[in-house]
């Protein structure tokens, strides 16, 4: 037997007796509103942000403030010589023409290498040879990309500030004798650092697509890394699995700006504007209170049927 249907005082059709529970249900995706713009700062806060959890984990792998053996400090040293041979001259072939000279001036490769030669010649410690294809395979087919990778190699110097005692302390190695790499360019290390940065933020400067670029690089380089030197993890017991938090690229900015076509970028759920009138307390109709939903109708397709809670 079909519903008995009624019409409401605004044309809407009704299913039963009672009060009614509304719910309006709105899917579409809002457009962002009241998003303050980008500046050239905004570049390197976003590089920050998105690669703090890599950059994390990529020390806890390494662990270099602990105390550890030669033979797994010269095999960390391979990691970054062979990385660095392949990386380096990628990232200058990929520069224009008017940055290839700055960058030439910042290798730190030959460090690793000079490092490298010394364990094996003075300490008697080899490490096997690593094989590094990611770096190799880093997509740098512009210059933000290229700057995202450069941020991940250039904000590991300052690493080094901290490591460099600690090696010697606990190794015995310093600059020159074993730990040249993380001495890297001595007191001059901070000042490189700013020029990178506001070189970064000049040829970034304030389009969301570049930033999202070099977000991108950055945390394919720090996967890299990760990749490269994951055998050196410590083994963890048997625990409930704790899910890292999940990082998207650029979290709230990009969100914005960002390309629509940006797989890795955060987008806002759907929706929904739900309204419910619910009955009063102790109205006598309560058992009847209705739910109003839309209905699928071709004739008139804003139509709603009521249903019982």
């Amino acid at each position: 037997m079909p519903w008995p249907f009624a019409r409401r005082a605004d044309g809407r059709r009704m299913l039963g007796r009672g009060r009614s529970a509304t719910i309006r249900i709105d899917t579409r995706i809002p457009r962002p509103r009241d998003v303050p713009s980008l500046t050239p700062d905004t570049a390197l806060a976003e590089l920050r942000l998105t690669t703090h959890a890599d950059h994390d984990r990529l020390q806890r792998i390494l662990r270099l403030d602990a105390p550890m053996p030669l033979a797994r400090y010269a095999t960390i040293l391979r990691g970054f010589d062979a990385f660095l041979r392949v990386w380096e001259p990628r990232i200058h072939a990929a520069l224009p023409e008017r940055l290839q000279s700055w960058f030439r001036a910042r290798w730190r490769g030959g460090f690793a290498s000079a490092d490298v030669e010394w364990l094996r010649s003075v300490a008697d410690v080899e490490a096997a040879a690593i094989d590094v294809p990611a770096a190799a395979t880093l997509p740098l087919t512009d210059l933000p990309e290229v700057l995202g990778s450069l941020y991940v190699i250039e904000g590991a110097a300052l690493d080094g500030r901290v490591v460099a005692p600690l090696l010697k302390r606990t190794l015995g190695v310093g600059q020159g004798s074993g730990a040249s790499y993380f001495h890297g360019f001595g007191g001059d290390t901070d000042a490189i650092w700013r020029n990178f940065r506001v070189l970064a933020a000049l040829e970034i400067g304030d389009s969301a697509p570049d930033t999202a670029h070099a977000c991108k690089s950055a945390r394919r380089t720090f996967a890299a890394l990760i990749e490269l030197f994951a055998p050196l993890a410590p083994a963890q017991a048997p625990s409930a699995p704790i899910r890292d938090a999940v990082q998207r690229i650029a979290p709230a900015l990009l969100m914005a700006h960002g390309p629509e076509d940006d797989d890795d970028a955060t987008r806002p759920a759907p929706l929904a504007d739900i309204h419910i009138d619910l009955p009063a307390d102790g109205d006598s109709d309560a058992d009847d209170t209705l739910v109003e939903l839309p209905m699928d109708d071709e004739v008139d397709p804003g139509d709603t049927v009521r249903m019982p809670l």
